[in-house]
């Protein structure tokens, strides 16, 4: 991406990714000269982002990521959404995943982001959110709900960094349930399922861990004198 910024001197402009693959963007852009990369997802506290990367003549705005909100009309007397069922239902209609930005709400109400070259493709697909009859409507930038950030920053030691180590350092539970948890699909990878105990995790990963929340790896920050791994986790809706 970045060595075709350099070779043809235009911007080019990405699906919505994750934090760790925003990470190695960054790692690899930083490489060239004269390329720099900058990314928006819909408003300012977005996880999910689009990212254009650019040559130094060219500036982007909030226009050039290509990214439109949409509002879930849905009959909220009778029924109610889960974050897992939108997105459940907008894959099922043969949307990928990485067309769709963050979910978000403010307990009622419900919102996504998505690719504007795939709007209206999404707009006349996802017309049921399970068995619940939806309308999606268009929103203004203005309009989107801003999430309240809720998580705790925590820097501590482990001794690996081992999936289920993390997992049980920061939901205070013991490895082997963190183990037992990774075995029966409850711990997912930046979206992808953990699949095994010993994967090793990065920085700018994401741990979502069913029933129990969310982990993000903000850094890696050297080893104490005992030889452990000093990190620093941003822990969502943890168990106390």
């Amino acid at each position: 991406m970045s060595g075709r910024v350099a070779n043809e001197y235009r911007p080019i402009l990405t699906d919505f990714l994750n934090p760790r693959q925003l990470y190695i963007l960054e790692t690899i852009v930083n490489r060239y000269e004269g390329v720099s990369f900058q990314t928006f997802g819909g408003f300012p506290s977005a996880e999910l982002k689009r990212a254009v990367a650019f040559p130094d003549y060219f500036v982007p705005k909030a226009d050039d990521y290509n990214i439109t909100a949409f509002q879930i009309d849905y009959p909220s007397k009778f029924a109610t959404l889960s974050h897992g069922q939108i997105l459940g239902s907008i894959m099922g209609s043969g949307i990928d995943r990485d067309v769709i930005g963050d979910i978000v709400t403010d307990g009622l109400n419900w919102q996504f982001m998505c690719e504007t070259e795939m709007a209206d493709y999404v707009q006349t697909q996802v017309d049921r959110i399970g068995k619940i009859k939806i309308k999606l409507k268009q929103i203004q930038p203005e309009d989107i709900i801003v999430p309240v950030d809720e998580s705790e920053e925590v820097t501590t030691t482990v001794a690996s960094l081992r999936v289920d180590a993390l997992v049980s350092e920061g939901f205070h539970i013991s490895r082997h349930h963190a183990k037992e948890l990774i075995e029966g699909g409850m711990i997912r990878i930046n979206w992808e399922d953990a699949g095994r105990p010993d994967l090793e995790i990065s920085i700018q990963d994401i741990i979502s861990v069913r029933g129990f929340g969310r982990l993000v790896v903000k850094d890696i920050a050297g080893t104490t004198k005992k030889g452990k791994i000093r990190i620093v986790l941003k822990v969502y809706n943890r168990n106390k």
